[in-house]
């Protein structure tokens, strides 16, 4: 991986893809993005629009392809959990070469379904916080003042993973790598179930779940925190919920925006990754099994 420009392809140049792809581009990086047919048209002919209170509005040229056809220092998986299988499809392992997969999704299950398809040594997971949505193919709204990039992978070459977090770094997220592959991801974890989870089963934006149902918060937080201490990730729901304190009222989770178009949800990967990782260790979840079964009972 060259200390300079990259190769970068971006799979899935949606709200958190389009976001850090056109990024990437302004910052003089070589950006492919992998979409459908439809989207890779629109990319050629408009570029990538981003509007964002942080990084400005934008407008980059990328190039965009259905598929990979040449080597890439790194490929940026940021489908979400539901169209993971059909996506892996447009990066064959003979163009892929020796680039690292780098997967920004939801949950804590997908690297082991990565490193059985591909190198583990170049799997590195990493996780995002960020609100960032795409409005129509191609046009991204980047709604949060921040967007954190925690990239990790214990047997990835470290020259690798540091040389892409300096990338990143540089186009404008605030990035660091991380040792321990299982805190990064019970991290995120941690945060993002309690809040994907009320927000899309209230269907109330963050500043409306934490102000009206606390007590259903507080709940969430504490089974959340106690199945991410058995699996080596961080533990502090007094924490956790100061930090929801500080988030603008008005955010909304990726799996509420989904619900609310009609789109598949990340229940699954987010609900049912919970539920399997607290009855491995013997965890009474209660809070988490009610909502993700009235989630599933109401067609999700």
């Amino acid at each position: 991986m060259a200390n300079d420009e990259l190769t970068v392809a971006v799979l899935g140049p949606g709200g958190v893809g389009g976001l850090l792809a056109a990024l990437l581009a302004r910052a003089g990086h070589r950006v492919i993005c992998l979409a459908g047919a439809d989207t890779v048209r629109t990319l050629r002919d408009t570029g990538l629009r981003v509007r964002s209170g942080q990084f400005g509005e934008l407008t980059a040229r990328v190039a965009a392809d259905t598929e990979l056809r040449e080597p890439v220092d790194a490929c940026l998986i940021t489908v979400k959990h539901t169209a993971l299988g059909p996506a892996l499809h447009r990066i064959p392992g003979r163009a892929l070469g020796d680039g690292l997969i780098v997967p920004f999704l939801n949950g804590v299950e997908h690297p082991a379904e990565l490193r059985a398809r591909h190198r583990p040594d170049r799997v590195a997971p990493a996780v995002i916080r960020v609100e960032s949505t795409r409005v129509s193919p191609g046009v991204i709204e980047h709604g949060s003042p921040f967007a954190e990039i925690d990239l990790t992978g214990a047997t990835v070459p470290r020259d690798r993973l540091e040389t892409l977090a300096a990338a990143l770094r540089a186009a404008g997220p605030k990035t660091r790598v991380l040792d321990d592959e299982a805190a990064a991801l019970w991290a995120k974890m941690s945060f993002l179930a309690p809040f994907a989870l009320l927000t899309t089963r209230h269907r109330l934006p963050l500043g409306e779940v934490r102000t009206h149902h606390r007590e259903e918060l507080t709940a969430l937080v504490e089974e959340t925190a106690a199945v991410s201490r058995a699996c080596g990730g961080p533990s502090d729901p007094a924490r956790a919920l100061a930090r929801y304190d500080t988030f603008p009222p008005h955010m909304k989770s990726s799996m509420q925006r989904d619900a609310e178009a009609g789109r598949p949800l990340e229940l699954d990967a987010i609900g049912g990754a919970l539920l399997r990782a607290a009855e491995r260790h013997g965890l009474p979840v209660p809070v988490t099994a009610r909502l993700v079964a009235e989630l599933r009972a109401a067609g999700h």
